[in-house]
């Protein structure tokens, strides 16, 4: 067994689990940590997606009584029935967008300069959506995510779409954009984390399925530890962050995009670090 990439396995995991579901977009800080460690071969970018359900499971956790619930309801509760497909609503544009455009985004939006783009405007967009809450309290007519209506989760679903150009964040990208469609803080929060659950874990299982020549079992203790990291740290940044947004907006998180935007300019620039394939 190899210890050392156990360790970066654990570390791998230990990033995915704290950066997915904050506004900062996990991708950019896994190519990072993976070129640093030496994780970014082909069967590297397989584990980071696949360590994505780990970090699910810790949302399941958090999350499981409104979850159980709601399927023991779901065969005669209108209120769960009307949640559940908001949530389905919510999934399909990215799988439909994904299947049609994904190979054409990889192939020529995965640069430096878009990833940093992306991380900058992102910030930018932060800071307009909280300055505009903070002017008009009035825009929130949601405030739990058992009001919305299949044409909110609809909006939230393609503001979702928008992180499938790298850096985005999809996190960001749904609580944002769930924000500006007339959410709360805590629903906009809420629906991204219910909305991770069938987007992650079909992301991880169709890509482990399109790289499965590249896996053996021998690789079995590495993803197990990948998942572990990931469920542990997402579990306790998950818990973090709903405390955090109770008393505080999300422009701490623009100004680090910001920062972290300049980093990728710099550092590939300087040829520090490897950004693309």
């Amino acid at each position: 067994m190899d210890l050392v990439l156990l360790l970066k396995a654990a570390v791998m995991g230990v990033v995915e689990g704290l950066t997915e579901f904050l506004p900062i977009s996990s991708t950019g800080h896994l190519i990072l940590a993976g070129s640093l460690l030496g994780f970014d071969d082909p069967k590297g970018k397989v584990f980071d997606i696949a360590i994505q359900t780990g970090a699910i499971f810790a949302v399941i956790l958090v999350y499981w009584q409104k979850i159980r619930d709601t399927v023991i309801m779901l065969p005669g509760q209108a209120k769960a029935q009307r949640f559940a497909l908001n949530v389905l609503i919510a999934f399909l544009p990215a799988v439909i967008l994904g299947l049609l455009f994904g190979k054409a985004i990889k192939a020529h939006l995965f640069t430096p300069l878009v990833v940093a783009s992306a991380f900058i405007l992102g910030a930018f967009v932060i800071l307009w959506a909280e300055r505009r809450h903070a002017r008009n309290p009035q825009v929130e007519r949601i405030t739990d995510v058992d009001q919305m209506t299949a044409l909110d989760a609809l909006k939230v679903g393609l503001a979702q779409c928008a992180a499938m150009i790298p850096g985005t964040s999809r996190s960001g990208a749904t609580i944002i954009g769930a924000m500006l469609f007339g959410l709360s803080r805590k629903a906009a929060t809420d629906f991204s984390f219910y909305l991770a659950i069938p987007t992650l874990i079909g992301a991880g299982v169709y890509s482990l399925y399109k790289e499965r020549a590249l896996l053996s079992w021998s690789d079995l203790p590495m993803f197990s530890v990948g998942l572990l990291s990931s469920f542990v740290f997402a579990w306790l940044c998950i818990r973090w962050l709903l405390r955090y947004i109770a008393t505080h907006t999300f422009n701490g998180f623009a100004y680090y995009r910001i920062a972290f935007g300049v980093l990728i300019l710099v550092s590939h620039q300087m040829g520090w670090i490897r950004w693309v394939d």
